[in-house]
């Protein structure tokens, strides 16, 4: 049996790229759709699961099985040493044959290598948007007069956090920590 996985980060991201190259080379496909950083991954572990010796485990590409180079090497020897043939559509790789093995070794890397750099990039993005003075995340949802005027009320003790919370309409967790920022700006 040849058992096809293919996995997108988000609910909005398409499959049909993967689906349409794995289809005719399959005779199941298994979708998941998460983060492959997500601490379980139920589609990929029933996968492994249901393979036996003889068959192929079937990726799109390298990115869409594993988290990382130390994961994908590791799954790899685990298939290879239970007579499981492992192939990667986009990039001819085969595991059962050596050269393929090798490959798949310096392509694991390789795609450990852009994980890392586009996190990087992510980050170092986000740090110069910081430094321009952007605002990141999502917006307050008390304005810094609200803040004020809940402050105010609090310190002449005519309202509770709670009942002050229920008036702005937010929850009271809301609330103490936009006091709690207010007090440390």
């Amino acid at each position: 049996m040849k058992l096809g996985y293919l996995r997108v980060s988000t609910e909005e991201q398409n499959t049909d790229r993967q689906i349409d190259a794995l289809k005719p080379l399959c005779d199941d496909i298994f979708v998941e759709k998460l983060s492959a950083t997500a601490p379980k991954r139920p589609v990929f572990d029933q996968v492994m699961s249901l393979l036996k010796t003889g068959d192929t485990f079937v990726v799109w590409d390298l990115d869409r099985a594993f988290r990382s180079t130390v994961d994908a090497i590791l799954q790899e020897k685990h298939l290879r040493e239970n007579g499981i043939a492992f192939e990667i559509i986009s990039l001819n790789v085969n595991t059962a044959e050596p050269a393929g093995e090798f490959a798949y070794s310096v392509m694991a890397a390789a795609a450990q290598l852009e994980r890392r750099m586009i996190s990087k990039r992510t980050k170092e993005g986000l740090a110069a948007a910081r430094k321009r003075g952007v605002q990141l995340g999502r917006k307050p949802k008390l304005t810094p007069i609200q803040v004020k005027q809940a402050k105010e009320k609090l310190d002449a003790e005519n309202h509770t956090q709670s009942e002050l919370a229920a008036m702005l309409g937010v929850h009271p967790r809301t609330l103490a920590r936009a006091l709690k920022r207010e007090l440390h700006n």
